[in-house]
């Protein structure tokens, strides 16, 4: 094979093995219960609309400078590199997610709550805002492919807020939501079972 075929098939290998690197989805890395709004939830808005995704910010990250202890498991949101750190209450398992995050401050929540229920099988309710804002939105919407939570809901002590699912996986990365932090399907299914009611939670 001569020089410059050798270089343009060098070349085609680069880019093809780029562009499927790019389209890839990040994977996650191993190394008082409000029954009033159990089903209503912050809704991640139409993705069409301006957003822009920021994976620059992605890494690991250890959770002694956000937490005193792990007991019963603590959940990092970092809202500003948009990712979710879980860490086990022995820390023998932790978990790199990345997310979806408010569209903007005046919908970003921050500070320190609880996983207070566990949904397997969300289904959605838009809050008396959203409702003011958006009147043609349904009233309700049950499990299942058109349900904005995904598969899981982890409901946390604020109201209306939840660490949820999505089936547009295009909102991953991306500044989306009018409050709640979205994950992959696959990855709201694995942190699901991997929290309890109680686990710790921090949002930065």
């Amino acid at each position: 094979m001569s020089n410059d075929r050798f270089k343009l098939n060098s070349r085609r290998g680069f880019l093809a093995g780029s562009a499927a690197m790019l389209a890839t989805p990040a994977l996650a890395q191993t190394t008082g219960l409000d029954v009033n709004s159990a089903a209503t939830t912050v809704v991640e808005r139409d993705v069409t609309e301006s957003v822009k995704r920021n994976i620059s910010s992605f890494r690991t990250l250890s959770w002694e400078p956000y937490f005193d202890n792990t007991k019963n498991g603590a959940i990092l949101v970092d809202i500003d590199s948009r990712a979710v750190h879980y860490w086990s209450e022995d820390q023998s398992v932790y978990k790199l997610y990345p997310s979806s995050v408010p569209l903007t401050q005046d919908l970003t929540r921050r500070g320190r709550t609880r996983v207070t229920l566990k949904d397997p099988s969300p289904s959605w309710r838009p809050t008396p805002n959203m409702i003011e804002r958006n009147p043609e939105w349904p009233p309700f919407i049950g499990p299942g492919p058109d349900n904005p939570l995904g598969t899981r809901s982890l409901h946390l002590s604020w109201q209306y807020y939840r660490i949820h699912g999505t089936h547009d996986t295009r909102k991953i990365g991306r500044k989306s939501s009018n409050g709640c932090i979205g994950l992959y399907n696959e990855h709201i299914e694995e942190l699901y079972e991997l929290a309890n009611v109680g686990t710790q939670v921090l949002l930065i």
